[in-house]
């Protein structure tokens, strides 16, 4: 069986953005060490920037290009970058895409457009338009709870044809369509949902792009590495093991970049508040995500 393409390696976190105890500004040497500590002792093969757990609706475009190159610094040549550069317009899409790129990003994540609900000809146009701008690839990050519209498997389909249209990032809960998409194109298909990481593997994606990654990156990596050695019973035990922390950080009515942080924060790794609209969680979510988290790094299967 052949094996899927990894152009970004497998184990991707979608890191969050650390900020001063304020919120006013970023905290780029905090963001450089949880870098480091995520691609070093965490083992992810490479990172995106600047995404839905990165706050990206509150950061601005200049702190958005000093992140990535901060990180670049911190990381090495060797380490891939993606860098969320999605908007509502293309034309400032396209000019994020191309400070992205400037900036030291190996790939760039691009969200189909939001609130406007284009149809799927304008989505098509859009991604194109990004593609040819720039001289790196992209993941199509195909999110409709968040954006209004699907990328549709069709889409995807014509898409896969362009030559720097290299990956998707899946959070459509469409595994029939990524199915479909995985077996006729060669996009590297990578799971953003973490309770379909190991689902996606099984027919056929590439890895993953995952919140929890930010504090439990091994925890993530182990079922892959399960999965790839051909141990579907341990690649099914790890990832079953990794859910109720998923719960509650991704399904508790709470979006991840708050309970990514919250638990970050406490346990002394780079991280600061989240920017409003983004409150605060409680103390009461703060002891059920380190009891959670507490389970899940004392489990040894």
């Amino acid at each position: 069986m052949t094996a899927p393409p990894t152009p970004f390696g497998r184990a991707l976190c979608a890191m969050v953005t650390p900020f001063t105890p304020s919120g006013d500004a970023l905290d780029l040497p905090g963001a450089q060490k949880l870098a480091g500590h995520l691609v070093t002792s965490g083992g992810c093969d490479g990172l995106v920037l600047n995404g839905t757990t990165g706050e990206s609706p509150t950061t601005s475009d200049a702190e958005k290009t000093a992140l990535v190159a901060a990180v670049r610094e911190a990381v090495g040549p060797d380490v891939p970058l993606l860098a969320g550069v999605g908007s509502a317009s293309t034309a400032h899409t396209v000019e994020l895409a191309r400070e992205a790129e400037r900036a030291g990003a190996d790939g760039l994540l691009v969200v189909s457009p939001y609130y406007s609900r284009p149809p799927q000809a304008a989505i098509e146009a859009h991604f194109c338009r990004v593609a040819d701008a720039v001289g790196i690839p992209l993941m199509l990050y195909d999110i409709p709870a968040r954006t209004g519209v699907r990328i549709e498997p069709a889409t995807m389909l014509r898409l896969a044809g362009h030559p720097r249209i290299a990956a998707v990032k899946d959070c459509s809960y469409d595994l029939l369509g990524a199915a479909r998409v995985i077996d006729r194109t060669g996009l590297a298909h990578y799971s953003g949902s973490e309770e379909l990481n190991l689902p996606l593997l099984a027919v056929g994606g590439a890895g993953f792009v995952s919140t929890l990654a930010n504090v439990v990156p091994h925890a993530m990596a182990a079922p892959l590495r399960a999965h790839r050695d051909g141990d579907v019973d341990r690649a099914a035990r790890l990832h079953r093991r990794t859910l109720p922390l998923a719960e509650l950080m991704m399904a508790s009515g709470l979006p991840g970049t708050v309970t990514a942080k919250t638990l970050l924060n406490a346990l002394g790794l780079p991280a600061g508040p989240v920017r409003e609209p983004l409150q605060p969680a409680s103390s009461d979510v703060l002891d059920a995500l380190l009891a959670a988290y507490g389970e899940l790094m004392g489990d040894d299967c």
